[in-house]
This record gives C-alpha cells, sequence and structure tokens, in this order.
C-alpha cells in the first residue's frame, strides 16, 4: 500500500479525547488531526515523536488532516489501525500469505453471526474462510507484540463469531497484522484484558486459526514483511 499523496512530517504535541492528536508541522504551524485509533496506543502516542500525517480533500472534514505513523524509537508504527484490512488484502492478492492461497475471490465487510462483518470472505474450491483482521501496535520490552492494547468487547465478540465458524466446520482466521517493526512475536495481553484472552483460546480450541504477520512501514507505504511466531500462553 502507498501512500499517495505523500505524508507530512510532524512533531506529537498530545493525543486526546481519543481522536484528537495536536501536531507541530516542520513550519512550526500548529495543528489538531484526526487520530484513526480506539485503543490505548501504549508506547505509541509519546510526546515529542516524529509523526507523519496523511491530507483529505474531503470539504466536509472538520479535521482535514489523519495521523498515520509514528517513530516509536524502537521502529516504525502505523497507529491508523484501519489500514490493517487493506495491506492484509493486498498480500492475499499478491499471494505472498501461502496459508491463505487457493481461493478465487475475496471480499470484504462480508455480513455473518450476529450483526458482524468478516473484514475478508476468502471463496473458491477450499470452501469458504472468514478472517478477521487486527492491528497490533502494543510492544512489550522483550520485543513480544500484545493484542489487545486495551479491553475490548468488540474484539470478543468477534472471537465469539469466529469460532462459531469454526463449529460449523468452514474455516476462520484471526489475522494478527503487526503494524510496530519493533515486534518480534505477538501474544494475547493477559494483564490487560483475560477475558479477551479466554475468548481467544475457546476460539483456537475450537478450530480458529491464529496467524501473525509484520509490515514493512515508512512514509512511502507499507506491507506485509514476515510471519511472526504467534505464542498462545
Amino acid at each position: 500500500m502507498k501512500f499517495d499523496p505523500p505524508l507530512i512530517t510532524a512533531t506529537l504535541q498530545r493525543r486526546y479525547k481519543r481522536f484528537l492528536a495536536d501536531v507541530e508541522l516542520e513550519s512550526g504551524e500548529q495543528l489538531t488531526a484526526h487520530c484513526p485509533n480506539t485503543g490505548a496506543m501504549t508506547g505509541c502516542a509519546e510526546p515529542g515523536s516524529p509523526v507523519w500525517l496523511s491530507v483529505s480533500d474531503s470539504k466536509t472534514r472538520k479535521y482535514p488532516h489523519s495521523w498515520e505513523l509514528v517513530d516509536t524509537g524502537h521502529g516504525m508504527a502505523c497507529i491508523h489501525s484501519a489500514r490493517a484490512n487493506a495491506v492484509v488484502e493486498e498480500a492475499v492478492n499478491a499471494g505472498l500469505i501461502d496459508t491463505l492461497n487457493g481461493y478465487d475471490s475475496l471480499r470484504r465487510e462480508v455480513k455473518y453471526g450476529e450483526g458482524s462483518r468478516a473484514d475478508l470472505l476468502l471463496e473458491g474450491e477450499p470452501g469458504r474462510c472468514f478472517v478477521e483482521v487486527k492491528s497490533v501496535t502494543l510492544r512489550l520490552e522483550d520485543g513480544r507484540g500484545a493484542f489487545p492494547d486495551a479491553v475490548s468487547e468488540r474484539a470478543r465478540k468477534h472471537l465469539r463469531e469466529l469460532q462459531a465458524v469454526a463449529e460449523t466446520g468452514e474455516r476462520a482466521v484471526i489475522f494478527f497484522c503487526v503494524f510496530h517493526e519493533g515486534i518480534e512475536r505477538v501474544v494475547p495481553a493477559r494483564d490487560i484484558d483475560p477475558a479477551y484472552c479466554a475468548a481467544l483460546e475457546s476460539a483456537l480450541a475450537a478450530g480458529v486459526e491464529a496467524m501473525a504477520w509484520r509490515a514493512d512501514i515508512s512514509p512511502q507505504g507499507i506491507e506485509l514483511q514476515r510471519q511472526l511466531p504467534f505464542e498462545l500462553q
């Protein structure tokens, strides 16, 4: 995924009210940008960090700038969590992810379960494969990436829906898209959301597959780079 038009460089002053961030541009101009991340963003929102912004040409947006990337000091990270779906879709279409090859079609945001939408639905000779994509940016001190970075009932609901799919005999995947270059393996964040970890254990026991891949991140673009170990414990 390429950033077009190019991103704008700035310095983070503060993130607040979850969806807002004050930044200072290289010119010295100060402005407020949209922060497209609902999580705690631990380690990714330190004042003084170099950040990169995209700009929308929409005339109806109150905040035309969106915060996209940050240099965490331990590697580049993408805090725009919705980008993960597009990055994974691009990798699947390119045949990069061997375990998701062999399907004829890919659709996004397909309704299933009790009011949920699958991030990706693969269909073809192997049958159907429901994929939920989760962006991982929480880096622990030893290089582990943990998900979620805040208590998330929505994430638990997605696991329950995937488990229901797996129990019917169809394929279900929880895909951890690692959006932090300093992460070397992925684990569930037991100290943050033990209920999510319990739901994940139940889902995996029912046949849901867990995959973790790290992205290569730069102001020019983002692409999946390599698979990482996923460790339940």
